[in-house]
């Protein structure tokens, strides 16, 4: 097979680091050029961010590029594109945001090196910095937070002053009872400003995997003139505030505010939390302005400043799910829903909201709002209406399978775009007027980056013996990634992909495993079984105690369907004998349980931290209310485990299956993971080991859930091709 000889280890890495070396656009920013309006249109300038893996060094960089782009008067929807600034690195920058008029620019920086830790918080202007704050010297409050969570850094409108979050000052002589507690593991200060000797060992609660240093968020505002910080009184005290922005008036602000009471439950990508939206003015009086028994984020002010959107959800449950959209008019003080939650969507049709909105998202007009979520295997672009409430779908799934907004301002939209075989890009268009939407016109700036892949989607019905009979009707997506360069009729070996969450998907979007793995010569199978997000509600409903069957038999009718659909007009023959499956955390849990039901299917296994015994995971999660509901009980704060719930997450566990798995077995472990323990993949390691089954251990002590490292992910791309190989027997 011609792809076997590029399948060395160094061939692997070098074209791992090539792939993984593309940059993604994580933000952008738009300011109108009135002074620079020409005789034939008008100019803006998009200020953009970019990540970007560095492999040599294991690091990732951060840096800006600037475009002009010029509307033309004669036909506004047209664009002029400039030639882009040179990049510039940015250093230790954690949080920027621009002021409304583009004018100045905050950075909140922290320093590296000998002094290491040190944070900042600067204002930049055209003329050079305008102004510096030392953080840390002002000892008003702790480590800012730069999480997507609970982060923020918002300018006032009359852009003299910065909001923002970050970790509470310990009192002193702090009372065992208080519900401000410090960050897990920080002693609290004594009369002398050292550690109280009598909290010295005192444990303190974190908001887990991902959030390990955030415990008790505090509303900070810096004046500008002043070079002041003051921290904000009246916020509730039993609740966290995150995710803060001003009002229209710059005399008080909103934030989303997170139950903490009784105990801290993992927060990172739950939206399944007790939260409510409050506002607070500078006074210290604080209100609640939606219900207090849902769950809320993304709130997003129109830019007449009337009206606030934000999503809402239920509490527990799913931790990810289709959420409502909800409106709140200031001046009328009423709540109105502007998206619904969708049960049932049709084919083709707007299929719920899944994700949060991006920082500006309104239309100039203070009518309309865009955001990007699932629809089936996409991730597309929307518009809603807020007088008629219509939904309209403003992207083309024909040109990238995945729209990603990052800003519209003065109705220009940049997308962050990219598909499976095509590196991320961004793409420019204005947004016609209301009842216009269907005719946008989309400009991508800077080169296209294709991959050589062929993308085929699977729609796909369970059987009738794999219905659920409490939600029938349901069917769900695959996505299959071929290579086409390769020779025809050859046979080539399938990677079984599966997603974790579980309600979470694959979009058709860039994916530097599966386009490596194209790229060697395997074809990928993608699978967005029955609980992935962007096919309804009802879809995420239907796992609910069906975990470790539904998800199981799903994958598994993809992957005959895919190997069953070799019409004599295809290119190449996915080959039945070499099948082999990979996965992480939940989809690491299916990769298991497919192995061990399966066991004569598949010739492999590589996982990284997969949930193996949802029993004894019971007590080492951040997220115990999820060990409750996917196995379909409910969950109370004060639950304690019984016999019967116990066993139930231990039948419905991959672990039962062990003494049946066949396939060898990679595991890849991160030692500090808050989620699911290391040990989970040690107590399968053990397991088949004691069976003499071919199991190897990769074990990452510094990284977390998702060994995001940038070094222990190409550690584990590289074994995992390995692995592949060698039980393929493609040597």
């Amino acid at each position: 097979m011609e792809f076997l000889a590029r399948m060395e280890p160094d061939a692997i890495s070098t074209l791992y680091r090539e792939y993984s070396g593309y940059p993604t656009p994580i933000s952008a920013f738009v300011t109108a050029n009135d002074y620079m309006a020409l005789l034939n249109g008008t100019s803006f300038t998009l200020c953009t961010e970019w990540s970007q893996i560095e492999r040599f060094r294991g690091a990732r960089l951060h840096y800006a590029q600037q475009w002009t782009l010029i509307q033309n008067y004669s036909k506004e929807t047209d664009i002029d594109i400039q030639p882009p600034s040179p990049c510039s690195l940015l250093h230790g920058e954690l949080l920027s945001s621009y002021s409304l008029s583009g004018d100045l620019k905050a950075v909140v920086r922290e320093t590296s090196g000998q002094v290491a830790g040190q944070q900042f918080l600067e204002v930049w202007s055209n003329s050079g910095l305008k102004k510096i704050l030392h953080l840390t010297a002002l000892n008003k409050h702790g480590r800012v937070y730069e999480d997507g969570q609970f982060g923020s850094l918002a300018w006032s409108t009359c852009e003299g002053r910065l909001l923002y979050v970050a970790e509470g000052k310990r009192s002193i002589g702090e009372s065992y009872a208080s519900a401000s507690i410090p960050s897990a593991g920080e002693p609290t200060a004594g009369p002398s400003g050292g550690p109280s000797e009598k909290d010295k060992s005192l444990y303190w609660e974190d908001w887990g995997e991902g959030l390990t240093s955030k415990s008790v968020p505090v509303l900070c505002v810096a004046d500008v003139a002043k070079g002041t910080v003051t921290v904000l009184q009246g916020v509730p005290s039993h609740v966290s505030p995150g995710q803060c922005l001003w009002a229209h008036d710059g005399e008080c602000l909103f934030f989303v505010g997170w139950w903490h009471e009784p105990f801290r439950l993992g927060l990172r990508f739950c939206s399944n939390r007790r939260s409510a939206l409050f506002c607070l003015d500078l006074e210290g009086n604080c209100e609640c302005l939606s219900g207090d028994t849902s769950s809320v984020s993304s709130p997003r002010l129109s830019p007449d400043g009337r009206y606030l959107v934000y999503l809402e959800g239920q509490v527990f449950g799913p931790h990810s799910q289709c959420l409502s959209m909800k409106q709140y008019d200031l001046e009328t003080r009423n709540i109105s829903v502007l998206v619904d939650v969708v049960n049932r969507p049709k084919k083709d049709e707007f299929a719920g909201l899944y994700e949060a909105l991006p920082p500006r998202c309104w239309a100039s007009d203070s009518q309309r709002v865009v955001f990007s979520s699932a629809r089936r295997n996409w991730r597309d672009l929307f518009v809603v209406d807020r007088a008629t409430r219509r939904v309209t779908r403003i992207s083309d799934s024909e040109k990238f399978g995945s729209w990603k907004l990052l800003t519209i301002q003065n109705d220009l939209m940049v997308v962050h775009c990219s598909h499976l075989n095509e590196a991320p890009r961004l793409a420019v268009a204005f947004l016609p007027l209301a009842g216009g939407e269907g005719d946008v016109s989309w400009d991508p700036l800077g080169e296209s980056c294709l991959c050589g892949a062929i993308v085929n989607v699977l729609d796909i019905s369970p059987t009738p013996q794999e219905e659920n009979p409490e939600y029938s009707g349901l069917d769900f997506g695959a996505l299959l990634v071929t290579s086409n360069h390769l020779l025809s009729r050859t046979k080539v070996p399938l990677v079984v992909f599966v997603h974790g969450g579980p309600h979470s998907q694959f979009f058709a979007e860039w994916n530097v495993t599966t386009a490596v793995l194209v790229k060697l010569g395997f074809a990928v199978l993608m699978v967005n079984y029955r609980g992935s997000t962007g096919f309804g509600q009802d879809s995420i409903l239907s796992l609910a105690g069906n975990i470790g069957s539904q998800d199981v038999k799903d994958v598994q009718r993809a992957v005959l369907t895919a190997l069953a659909d070799q019409t004599a007009e295809k290119l190449l023959t996915l080959d039945p004998d070499k099948v082999v499956v990979m996965g992480g955390s939940h989809g690491g849990f299916l990769a298991c349980h497919l192995i061990g039901q399966y066991p004569d299917f598949y010739k492999a296994c590589a996982v990284r931290n997969p949930v193996i015994n949802a029993a004894t995971l019971l007590g080492t999660s951040d997220i115990v209310d999820w060990r409750y509901s996917c196995v379909g009980l409910q969950y109370s704060y004060d639950q304690l485990p019984t016999p019967e719930a116990l066993t139930t997450m231990l039948q419905k566990s991959p672990i039962i299956y062990a003494p049946q798995i066949k396939a060898p077995v990679l595991l890849m472990l991160g030692g500090k993971d808050r989620r699911v323990s290391p040990h989970q993949g040690l107590e399968l390691y053990r397991s088949l080991k004691s069976r003499g089954s071919p199991v190897r251990l990769l074990w990452f002590a510094e990284d977390a859930h998702s060994l995001a490292r940038v070094d222990t992910q190409a550690d584990c791309f590289l074994n995992v091709v390995l692995w592949f190989q060698q039980y393929l027997h493609l040597h």
